[in-house]
Formats: structure tokens, C-alpha cells, sequence
């Protein structure tokens, strides 16, 4: 169902379906190994709380990790009393493994996981959900860092959580506050398309998963939540650190290489093609000021270096006429390059052609003011001269600017641009995918394949066939259909050219 928007304004996003009695619209997830004490009370007032204040229809799920202990047996006696709880087995530990195989075998159009430890208020879970469900955001997380969230733990599993946050921010440039907070959600049509990217199967694979949507431009909603420490969670403190420090360089080397495939996801969820059909929107301005401004300034002082070199030997006009030549040249080649984004050598020529005449128009203005102040004074100071033409090269910045953008360096098509234009096709009734991970052959870039989802009103699906007290059965890391590792999508070019244990912190 599409909100309506009036024209000229951005395409509204899917909001869900209301109206679907018996269809669980949520899952959450409860992944467990050996909590055979706390799992029947969490899942009660899990239940309770869902069944109190929850609009839709829901499921919860847990998802046993290769427990060895009783864990298994309670899950079974809780599926047999509550209709809308159910089980699954896994043969293999591992947070990350047993939430990507639930939720790639799930039919429920929003998915959640909480821990079992239920360290987070559960009055968080509504507004975690409400965004997805109104197809505001595409992932939501719980936050223990953002200011007005009520946080009572110890210092050292404080200090633990904000290390990590700022190495992820040193590092990864993550902008979200806190992520390994074990209360999460996603809409399952992201879903689908974004866990086969990820390779972590244990404790670092909220962390892999939020990176790269992130850096998809998947809109990620935050909830400050009240979260209080559970004293009997343990954790092996040095084991999990070395290996989230392990996925960190992981990730950030397949960011740096470029053999991550946002583009993915960035087609059509975080950069929508509906939203590039608007007209007489400037594409790109914010980041082309900041780009001409960076390369002004440096400009500017390789300009006035020059002029003082050459003026040293020549007078000022004649040092003024070199300095410019010099400086407009370099500040073309870069804003061609840096600013505007134009790669190759196609149209070099021309475009320096027209730098030179915009450098014309700077030489006018410049020239213009050294003459007005030989004309004022008989004899100015150094320092006055180069305040005149500070002041002059500022005036002739934003005609520069202009000119460069609307003549020199126009938004064609072609003009050997990195940008490219994406057609996104989905067959709804094939939901299957062809891909394990986005590296399995170990420094090759991703060669995705196959047709791009758009996002879709989320299905009225029928709900997982309840079978008494039977627990289905998987292999760790297999979907019920066997279908999770299968996930790759086709970018079809338009133009011809675009070749181109709980959680403790």
C-alpha cells in the first residue's frame, strides 16, 4: 500500500498492509544456547507483552544454538502450550548463523531478535518495529549510548561497549551509536537481499550487517531503550575482542578493495530510482560545493605562491596574468576530476578550453582591481596587493563556480561519469537468490547476478504450518528451503557506457 504523495515531491515508501488477521507480520528471534533457566520466563513474558500491546499478528521463535543441555526439551514444551511460538534447531553454535538462517526462512515481512537475558524493556519493542512496518526505515536498532536512554551496568561492560563504538567509528566511519545492542529488526525484502553479504556467524555479525547497510544507504532508525545488565551473562572478553577486531579489518578491507556490492542494496533501497525522476533538483550540489571549495582554497594559495615567485622578477600585472594561467589550469584539471566527477580523457581539451575563458573572466576581475589600486596608490605595499586580490579572486568564486557547473562541466549523460543509471526489475513470486557471501573466492571482486528486487508491499503470506510439539530440523546455515545461500541480483545498464552468550556490551 503506497501513501500518496502530490507531485514533485519524493515517492512515499511501502507502508505495511493493514488488515492482516492470522499473518504474522513480526518474528522475533530468540537465539539460545543452553538457557535452559531463562528461556521459558522470557519467552512467557515475551509472549504476554506481545499478546497485551502488539497490533498485528506475530511469532516468536527460538532458535537453539547446538545446546547440550535441556534447552532443546523446554523450547518443545513452550511450542506445544503457545500457538504463536515455534522452534528451531540448530546443530551449530553461533549467534549471526542461527538469526540469518531463521530469518531467511521466515515469511513474516518485519523480523526482530532480542536476547534471552531480556536486558532491554520490552515497551522499546513497538516503536523498534513501528518505522519498518511503516516503511520509514529499513532497519532499526536499540541504543544503550544515545542520550536519553537509562542504561544501570557495570563500569567495565561500559567502558567495553564504547571502546568498540569508537573503534567502529575510527575505523568504519559507522555512524549508528551502538551496535551490538541484542535488540534489533529489519524488513524481510532488505533482508533477503543483505544477508547474504554477510560472512560473520557469531557475535560480529550485527555489527558486518549494520556497516554495510549503512554504507548502502539503508535509513537505520535508532530507539533509546532502558536496558539493565544481566550480572550472570559471561562473555570471553579477549576471544570476542579479537575476533570482532578480526571482522573489522575484514570489512574495512572489502570496503577499501571495492569487492563489497552495495550497489545491491543501494538499488533500489537506499538509493530509490524513483526519486531520481523528480525534476529541477540539482544532483549532487552539496558535495560539489564542498569539492569546489576545497579545491578554491588549495587553488588560492598555489596562486598567490605563484604570484609571489613571479613577481619577484616582473611586475604585478604580467606576475598576476602568469599565476592565474598557471593556477586555472590545475584548478581545472582538479574540479573536472574531484568536483565534478568527469573520469577519462574524453572532452580534456575542451573543457581546459573553457576553463581558460572562465580563467578570462577571473583574469578581468583581478586585473580590474590591481589597476584600481595603482590608480589609488602610486606605490601599494605587497600586503596590500595580495589583500586586494584575496578579495577580488573571492568575488569571482561563485560566477566561477557557476559557469564551471552550468557550462564547463554540465550534468549530461555520458561525459565518462562514474554515475550509471540502474533498471531494477522483481518477480514476486520468485523470491530465491544465487550467492553464499559476498567474497567466496577470496579477493575477487562480487560479480553479482540475476534480477534486482523493488521494494514490494510486503506479502500477506500465509504463517508457518504449527505441527504439535515437532521441531524442524536444519543444517547450520540452511534455510528451510535451502535457499538462503542463493541470493544475487543483475544490474541491467541503461546506457551503454555504464560497464563500469547474552550482550554484554
Amino acid at each position: 500500500m503506497r501513501t500518496d504523495s502530490s507531485p514533485g515531491t519524493l515517492p512515499a515508501r511501502e507502508h505495511l498492509p493493514a488488515g492482516n488477521a492470522g499473518t504474522p507480520v513480526l518474528d522475533v528471534v530468540i537465539p539460545v544456547y543452553n538457557e535452559e533457566k531463562d528461556l521459558g520466563p522470557c519467552v512467557v513474558r515475551l509472549h504476554d507483552h506481545l499478546k497485551r500491546t502488539f497490533p498485528y499478528a506475530f511469532r516468536i521463535t527460538i532458535a537453539d544454538n547446538a545446546s547440550t543441555d535441556t534447552t532443546p526439551q523446554v523450547a518443545r514444551k513452550l511450542e506445544a502450550d503457545l500457538a504463536e511460538v515455534t522452534s528451531f534447531r540448530l546443530e551449530q553454535k553461533g549467534r549471526g548463523r542461527a538469526l540469518r538462517t531463521v530469518w531467511s526462512a521466515s515469511d513474516a515481512p518485519i523480523l526482530a531478535y532480542m536476547d534471552v537475558d531480556l536486558s532491554t524493556d520490552l515497551n522499546a519493542l513497538l516503536p523498534l518495529v513501528a518505522p519498518l512496518i511503516s516503511g520509514h526505515s529499513d532497519l532499526a536498532i536499540g541504543s544503550r549510548l544515545a542520550r536519553s536512554s537509562r542504561v544501570v551496568r557495570g563500569a567495565k561492560r561500559e567502558f567495553i561497549s564504547r571502546s568498540y563504538n569508537l573503534i567502529l567509528r575510527g575505523s568504519l566511519q559507522a555512524r549508528f551509536s551502538d551496535a551490538q545492542c541484542g535488540f534489533k529488526a529489519i524488513r524481510r525484502d532488505v533482508a533477503q537481499v543483505l544477508l547474504p553479504m554477510v560472512e560473520d556467524t557469531g557475535w560480529f555479525f550485527d555489527t558486518e550487517m549494520l556497516v554495510i547497510a549503512e554504507r548502502a544507504g539503508l535509513r537505520i532508525h535508532e530507539v533509546p531503550v532502558d536496558w539493565v545488565d544481566d550480572p550472570n551473562s559471561t562473555v570471553h572478553i579477549v576471544k570476542t575482542a579479537t575476533e570482532d577486531l578480526k571482522g573489522v579489518w575484514r570489512v574495512g578491507k572489502a570496503l577499501a578493495t571495492g569487492s563489497l556490492p552495495l550497489d545491491r542494496i543501494a538499488r533500489p533501497f537506499g538509493d530509490d530510482p524513483r526519486d531520481r525522476d523528480i525534476q529541477d533538483v540539482p544532483k549532487g550540489l552539496a558535495r560539489q560545493l564542498v569539492g569546489f571549495c576545497v579545491v578554491g582554497g588549495l587553488s588560492t594559495l598555489f596562486y598567490l605562491v605563484l604570484y609571489s615567485a613571479f613577481r619577484s622578477f616582473s611586475g604585478s600585472q604580467i606576475a598576476n596574468a602568469l599565476a592565474l594561467l598557471v593556477s586555472a589550469v590545475a584548478n581545472t584539471a582538479a574540479n573536472r576530476r574531484l568536483t565534478f566527477g568527469v573520469r577519462g580523457r574524453g572532452g580534456a581539451v575542451r573543457h581546459q578550453a573553457q576553463g581558460l575563458v572562465v580563467y578570462g573572466i577571473g583574469l578581468a576581475l583581478t586585473s580590474g582591481s590591481l589597476a584600481a589600486l595603482n590608480a589609488a596608490s602610486s606605490d601599494p605595499s605587497h600586503s596590500t596587493e595580495l589583500a586586494v586580490l584575496v578579495a577580488a579572486n573571492l568575488a569571482a568564486t561563485v560566477l566561477r563556480f557557476l559557469l564551471l557547473r552550468a557550462w564547463v562541466f554540465p550534468d549530461r549523460d555520458g561525459e565518462g561519469r562514474t554515475e550509471s543509471t540502474v533498471v531494477a526489475t522483481h518477480n514476486p513470486s520468485s523470491p530465491t537468490y544465487t550467492t553464499g557471501g559476498y567474497q567466496q573466492q577470496h579477493g575477487q571482486p562480487y560479480q553479482p547476478q540475476g534480477p534486482l528486487p523493488q521494494r514490494m508491499p510486503l506479502p500477506q503470506q500465509q504463517p508457518y504450518a504449527q505441527s504439535g510439539t515437532t521441531t524442524t530440523q536444519f543444517r547450520a546455515g540452511e534455510a528451510a528451503d535451502g535457499t538462503w545461500r542463493d541470493s544475487t541480483m543483475q544490474l541491467q545498464p541503461v546506457r551503454p557506457h555504464d560497464t563500469d552468550p547474552g550482550d554484554p556490551r
